[in-house]
């Protein structure tokens, strides 16, 4: 498990680095003291893990989250503000850990995310390569509320200038990156573009029918409705080789 210390505070990585000690299955790759240098850092050697501290000079840690490339490492808060707590569970990180860490404390999380890594890799093994898999998250925030998405709960996405909104649950967050560009991640066995500005997930579609036009509409399990344009009907179509006139109740 490659391991990432982000925290402003030498003394607070020392220690980490010596409590780390208890998982041999760990390798530090590296510290960093701020934002900048640790989304360098994240760049050069792809970590599984984060240990990653919020307040720090500069942007803080939920900041440094949203801006990350997909898909986003594994989580866990080391803080010693436990007015965040709150905040970090809403963001869902694997666990938030109070200075002055109790080792069983750390023990138990490292293990939650060995857990996490594990369903991760057992899904990237069923899709293309490059792609992010069902149990891989994305980071994103509103205003002062955050969360980490998995893709599987992704219902739909929809252009917004350039960024993009996802539809998951009663939330309508906002995705710092374009439509394209989280579409060209995604596995197309379970992603297809509705249109130029929406993006459906097929796991979440009820039912398609064809319109007198000869397009689609997709009724989603929540009920939304979202009409395929033309193009993007008869690309649907030759790709699950649908009929022109034919229902389908679930297309996959």
């Amino acid at each position: 498990m490659k391991v990432l210390i982000i925290d402003d505070e030498r003394l607070a990585r020392d220690e980490l680095r010596d409590l780390l000690h208890i998982a041999p299955d760990v390798e530090i790759v590296g510290e960093a003291a701020h934002a900048e240098t640790a989304r360098a850092l994240i760049a050069t050697t792809q970590p599984d893990l984060l240990l990653l501290d919020i307040q720090m000079p500069g942007p803080d840690g939920f900041t440094l989250l949203a801006t990350l490339p997909l898909p986003v490492p594994a989580v866990i808060f080391v803080t010693a503000h436990d007015s965040h707590a709150l905040h970090a569970f809403r963001v869902n990180a694997l666990d938030y850990l109070l200075k002055p860490i109790e080792p069983d404390q750390l023990k138990a999380a490292l293990a939650r995310v060995r857990d996490h890594l594990a369903c991760r890799h057992a899904q990237a093994t069923v899709v293309p390569p490059g792609k992010l898999s069902a149990e891989d998250t994305v980071f994103v925030r509103d205003g002062e509320r955050c969360w980490f998405v998995a893709i599987k709960n992704i219902r739909f996405a929809e252009c917004v200038g350039n960024y993009c909104r996802l539809h998951m649950d009663a939330h309508r967050p906002l995705l710092l990156t374009t439509l394209d560009a989280l579409a060209a991640r995604l596995d197309p066995r379970r992603f297809v573009r509705a249109s130029r500005s929406q993006l459906i997930n097929l796991a979440w579609v009820a039912r398609t029918a064809a319109t007198p036009g000869g397009g689609i509409i997709a009724t989603l399990l929540d009920g939304t409705a979202i009409t395929f344009s033309r193009r993007a009907a008869r690309e649907f179509r030759q790709q699950h080789r649908l009929h022109p006139h034919v229902k389908n109740p679930r297309p996959l």
